[in-house]
């Protein structure tokens, strides 16, 4: 792998078209006077790698993920391979073991150039986790490693996203619902209250079936969960009629708990994306004349009323 960047030890990078040999103290102590400027990709003729795909550290790094966290940190590494290749490599191929303390360095200058905090520090988690699979399968020397990962976070503070929503705004979602006469409108209604009065995440909703619902006490086992942890929720009172109500259209078959419903009613015993967790919500909201908020302002809603009801979960123990 022949790089072309040249890391410069107060921590900015600059690019040249010769080697590092060439350049003179002059111009060395020059890049370190100026902004950083990133105009093409870091790594140059980089040879795509191939190998079996129980030897790729980029597959093996998502398997042991949630699968509802697979997405998110498989495009933050593909936003790293944009950055190292200008996207001339498929995030897969990419020869990871390679990549040195250099290379990492000069993906942190970028990401936090041009990212939030947070999102950055997403990105060199993925980053940090591809080159430990690839130290595990042996590509990678443990010191080649430990010095790769040895990049620190992106500092930054931001405010909290989203809201909560108020008690009539949450009515007037699960009224629409009740107005709609097709299947969707008991779905839909079971839907909104697995996220809020369950505080799930969409992942985890989508990933629900039906054998683990529990008719007879409201408990529904999550098994999606972050971090692959599985837990039980109870449906209760309103949220309980309201998957009742589903389930009465739904029927008794086995599967998704939640199944996609196509144009004129029809039922499609598949499982629904967290795309279409997304449309239901937006439907709703704007049906019901309410202002937008995103599924995890949901679940941030369950975690408002919890604490006005005083009740003792970690947040409010802090």
């Amino acid at each position: 792998m022949t790089s072309v960047v040249h890391y410069i030890a107060a921590g900015l990078i600059t690019y040249e078209n010769h080697s590092s040999e060439k350049l003179s103290r002059d111009s060395r102590e020059l890049a370190v006077s100026v902004p950083i400027t990133l105009p093409k990709p870091i790594l140059d003729q980089v040879a795509p790698l191939s190998v079996a795909n129980s030897e790729n550290p980029v597959l093996i790094y998502l398997a042991r993920l949630a699968p509802g966290s697979r997405p998110s940190m498989k495009r933050a590494l593909m936003t790293i391979t944009e950055i190292l290749t200008g996207g001339a490599i498929p995030v897969e191929t990419l020869p990871w073991h390679e990549l040195r303390y250099q290379h990492t360095q000069a993906v942190r200058t970028v990401l936090a150039e041009r990212y939030a905090h947070t999102t950055a520090n997403k990105a060199l988690s993925a980053l940090r986790g591809v080159l430990k699979e690839s130290w595990r399968l042996g590509a990678m020397q443990a010191e080649d490693y430990r010095r790769a990962v040895d990049v620190r976070n992106v500092k930054g503070n931001t405010l909290p996203r989203g809201r909560a929503l108020s008690t009539g705004e949450i009515t007037a979602l699960f009224h629409v619902c009740m107005e709609d006469e097709t299947g969707a409108g008991p779905r839909d209604a079971a839907i909104l209250s697995v996220l809020y009065a369950g505080g799930l995440r969409r992942a985890e909703a989508i990933g629900l079936d039906l054998s683990d619902y529990n008719p007879e006490d409201g408990a529904l086992t999550v098994r999606a969960g972050k971090g692959n942890k599985a837990r039980i929720v109870y449906a209760t009172n309103g949220s309980k009629d309201a998957i009742e109500a589903w389930l009465s259209v739904r029927g008794a078959e086995p599967g998704p708990l939640f199944y996609r419903i196509r144009r004129g009613g029809h039922l499609a015993p598949e499982r629904l994306t967290p795309q279409a967790i997304l449309h239901v919500l937006s439907k709703r909201r704007k049906e019901a004349e309410v202002k937008a908020f995103s599924p995890h302002d949901l679940r941030r809603s369950f975690i408002s009323d919890l604490l006005d009801a005083g009740a003792d979960t970690p947040r409010n123990r802090l």
